[in-house]
């Protein structure tokens, strides 16, 4: 069934806000709810309950569904910097209730695919090219999503969203080159300020004089001002920034930036005080060749946990080793005693008192192969995140000793085990070969489970279809006045017979990607939901006793 009565109803916004004064956090009134809509307490809200689709029918894993799109090069080889792809982003861009996708590319035109409904796509071709990480936010505040790439070689740009119909437009006073982008409401005022991080490796080698000469490229913050203008902070001139992540990390209330850097440069954390951006050494350990980042509570602590993936081979046997041995005789041979960079997997979880710690290898998840993206997910529905990443190499410089100059490895999927670690998911049928990049986690035919998007490079793009049918789901989308009416920023803690599970409100995660800004639970069958709390990101709370399991509701402040 198509999603008619999810979308976006402007005008009943509009009266809601009328009634409470407008863009005022003190309204205490509650709007009448529809029959058998839950009544939210706290600050005002109004909830719509929809329910999820009928699932397709059970295979006990995910079934592949191929699409009409490849990520390429322009010479039809791969070299460099090429290697590392380009990533896919998610969002309803025309308000009808389903989730669509937009493909970056190299070689080729970034696209649109329209999402008709039970998995059926239309694609739309972009005019631009030579993109690296797409996003579907709002720039200019109008009530459209629009749509925003970085680019190998340039600033990033947006491209306006005239109901369904896309004009590419600078973003005001967006000048530095950025490789990959993270937004959000970082100094509370309601509008989605951008964060972007260049790929100083690339641009030496591609544009050695104007690197050198201008010093261009770093750790950008711009502040949004409003009609797509914003004002420009950098706060780190050095970047290899293959990932950034924008989360509260320090429990402030105040959205704070993890960069993930590339070679020797080590990542780096920027909380977000009063007085300013601050450099923190809080992680004892981090990746030494960061691809992507991931955050999620994984044992329901509340606590956060970030996966940081790199390169390490899942496995040693002979012939792996020596597929892997002419790069690894390229790596440095020894790094200083106080160094926290390791060359694996690093999952960094949050201690009770603040502290954080490296719980990759004993959770079993510091070797997965050249990963690129990782993502956490509740895929099998059991109220603990699952984790899954993508693998494999194209370059004809590394790997001229392999066939077509490609290390070939699977994609791994891993199930929680309900907090103490991960097994490998060999079961679901996700170990695909197709040399994956960007990846995101969503549910595209509205039937409360997540699928999985990739965009292979040199492949054709997938889509996992969950056909796993386990538990249930409560699937949860945020409305609010102001340019980020989505809510991106606000946590999410549903709170059930099995415990608390806490989600955030991002669009930007793992390797160049950026995920829908509908929140995700999945629970066992026999779980019951107490009430969902929603803290927005100005810091107010609103909470909905006891929604119903099998829904996806829309909260609108």
């Amino acid at each position: 069934m198509l999603l008619n009565s999810f979308v976006f109803d402007r005008n009943r916004l509009m009266g809601l806000l009328t009634m409470c004064g407008v863009l005022t956090v003190s309204c205490t009134g509650s709007v009448a709810p529809q029959k058998n809509e839950p009544v939210a307490t706290g600050v005002a809200v109004h909830v719509r309950q929809v329910a999820q689709t009928v699932p397709s029918a059970c295979a006990g894993l995910f079934i592949e569904h191929p699409l009409d799109f490849m990520t390429s090069t322009a010479s039809g080889t791969v070299k460099n910097f090429e290697s590392n792809g380009s990533g896919v982003a998610a969002g309803d861009l025309n308000g009808d209730g389903l989730i669509d996708l937009v493909f970056a590319n190299l070689g080729q035109p970034a696209v649109i695919f329209w999402n008709d409904g039970h998995l059926n796509f239309r694609k739309q071709a972009l005019d631009v090219m030579d993109v690296r990480a797409p996003a579907i936010v709002d720039v200019d505040g109008d009530g459209q999503p629009d749509i925003v790439f970085t680019q190998r070689f340039g600033p990033p740009f947006w491209m306006r969203n005239r109901g369904g119909e896309f004009e590419r437009v600078n973003l005001g006073n967006v000048f530095e080159p950025a490789y990959s982008m993270a937004w959000a409401d970082l100094n509370g005022d309601g509008r989605l300020d951008l964060v972007t991080a260049s790929y100083n490796a690339e641009l030496a080698k591609e544009q050695a004089n104007n690197f050198l000469f201008n010093r261009i490229g770093g750790v950008m913050v711009y502040t949004n001002l409003g009609d797509a203008q914003f004002s420009a902070t950098k706060i780190s001139p050095e970047a290899q920034g293959l990932a950034l992540l924008v989360t509260d990390l320090n429990h402030d209330g105040r959205p704070d930036i993890w960069v993930g850097n590339d070679f020797d440069v080590m990542d780096e954390i920027w909380l977000n005080t009063t007085a300013g951006w601050v450099k923190s050494t809080m992680q004892p350990a981090t990746s030494h060749s960061t691809m992507s980042l991931s955050v999620a509570d994984i044992d329901n602590s509340g606590m956060p946990a970030v996966f940081e993936s790199d390169m390490k081979p899942y496995d040693v046997g002979v012939h792996t080793m020596v597929e892997w041995l002419p790069l690894m005789q390229t790596m440095r041979k020894s790094q200083p005693k106080d160094d926290p960079q390791v060359q694996e997997n690093v999952l960094m979880q949050q201690r009770g008192n603040g502290t954080w710690q490296n719980r990759a290898p004993d959770m079993g998840v510091d070797a997965t192969g050249w990963t690129w993206s990782a993502q956490f997910g509740d895929l099998d529905q059991d109220g603990f995140v699952d984790l899954y990443t993508v693998n494999g190499m194209i370059d004809r410089d590394f790997f001229r000793h392999l066939p077509n100059t490609e290390l070939v490895e699977q994609n791994r999927a891993f199930r929680n085990l309900g907090g103490s670690g991960f097994a490998l998911a060999d079961d679901w049928g996700l170990a695909s070969t197709s040399s994956g990049r960007g990846m995101i986690m969503v549910d595209l035919d509205n039937d409360g489970d997540l699928d999985i998007v990739i965009n292979n490079l040199l492949a054709p793009a997938q889509v996992f279809e969950n056909r796993l049918c386990s538990g249930s789901s409560l699937e949860v989308q945020l409305q609010q006045p102001g340019s980020n009416h989505f809510g991106v920023g606000a946590r999410l803690e549903l709170q059930t017979s099995m415990g608390t599970m806490t989600r955030d409100v991002h669009v930007g995660s793992g390797h160049i990607s950026a995920d829908a800004p509908r929140v995700h639970f999945g629970l066992p069958k026999d779980a019951t939901i107490n009430k969902l709390v929603v803290t927005w990101p100005d810091g107010i709370a609103s909470s909905v006793p006891s929604p119903a399991p099998n829904q996806i509701i829309e909260v609108t402040r």
